[in-house]
């Protein structure tokens, strides 16, 4: 049996988008149908979380933040509306802030629904594995993020899995894809590394997925960068965006995104199917034309340069993730 997993990247409420987020938002006025609709083939939808969900606190103070990103409590219902299933909050904005924040984030999730990961009341719960039966079928999300440092949980205080990659993956993160595959459940790995606005994976980042299928991981689909990245096997290495109100950058196109499907068997990903987005300023919808062409002609290049090969059907575009990853 197999199971059809949907992810998303970097999907931030706040600001622009918080705007518009007033009295009960409608999925429809955020995401076109065309988005949304082969979202209903998903058995999960996961996505990574680029705010926080409260009407609380204050803006977390450090030298080198310029950003802050805050939707209202109406997000949650938003993304349970979309189908969200489970988020990870393992990112540089769970905290944008501070403490109560990020509490009544993890609160305003879990009343609608949404499960979530990669932070917090503590390090342990921050730590914590999502395990999630989808149709039958066991799957275990582990989350972290390479930054900020001063995000990370620590036992008396709450945050986000905070994992240093500079030295390697640390232990804690592989004895836990570990423990997942030893108890039989696929295992979903979503980090959220390395730099904005590079359009491939840097070495280090290239390293740690190879560590993360080597110690079990049925599949690792990163986020970070803002610009979508290409494949191999077994490794998304980034989501790129989902919705926003971000500037423009004319050569990266963080505009132009990727939403991807993953048929999951027991032994791994068989396929991917990804749909190419256009995003526009607080709203999401496919991309058309010229946008579509160029995140076709730029999957396909960043997929040889990984060596996967992409093909177009029916509008989509299609990667085999079947085979060894070789780190």
């Amino acid at each position: 049996m197999t199971i059809t997993l949907a992810l998303a990247g970097d999907t931030m409420l706040g600001r622009g988008v918080a705007e518009r987020l007033t009295g009960r938002p409608r999925a429809e006025d955020f995401f076109a149908g065309e988005v949304r609709e082969p979202l209903a083939e998903a058995d999960l939808f996961l996505l990574n979380l680029e705010c926080c969900v409260s009407s609380r606190g204050t803006p977390w103070r450090a030298p080198v933040k310029p950003f802050h990103f805050r939707a209202p409590p109406q997000a949650a219902g938003l993304l349970a509306e979309l189908g969200v299933g489970c988020v990870t909050l393992a990112n540089n904005h769970a905290l944008d802030y501070g403490f109560e924040a990020l509490l009544d984030t993890l609160g305003h999730l879990a009343r609608a629904g949404i499960g979530c990961v990669g932070a917090g009341e503590d390090l342990a719960a921050a730590r914590r594995p999502a395990c999630l039966d989808v149709r039958g079928t066991r799957v275990g999300v582990v989350a972290f993020s390479d930054h900020p440092r001063d995000f990370a949980a620590t036992p008396r205080r709450p945050g986000i899995a905070y994992a240093d990659l500079a030295g390697g993956v640390p232990s804690w993160v592989t004895a836990t894809v570990a423990a997942l595959r030893g108890r039989g459940e696929a295992v979903l790995v979503t980090p959220h590394w390395g730099p904005n606005m590079v359009t491939e994976p840097l070495a280090y980042v290239r390293r740690a997925a190879g560590a993360l299928v080597g110690a079990g991981a049925t599949l690792v689909a990163g986020h970070s960068a803002h610009t979508f990245h290409g494949v191999a096997p077994r490794v998304l290495f980034d989501l790129g965006d989902f919705i926003d109100d971000y500037a423009v950058d004319p050569l990266a196109r963080n505009d132009l995104g990727l939403l991807w499907l993953v048929t999951l068997s027991p032994a791994g990903p068989v396929e991917l199917r990804a749909l190419p987005l256009k995003l526009d300023y607080t709203r999401t919808r496919l991309a058309r034309g010229d946008d579509w062409r160029r995140v076709r002609d730029r999957f396909t290049a960043a997929g040889a340069a990984l060596g996967t090969s992409v093909r177009v059907r029916d509008g989509e575009l299609v990667a085999a993730l079947d085979t060894p990853c070789g780190g």
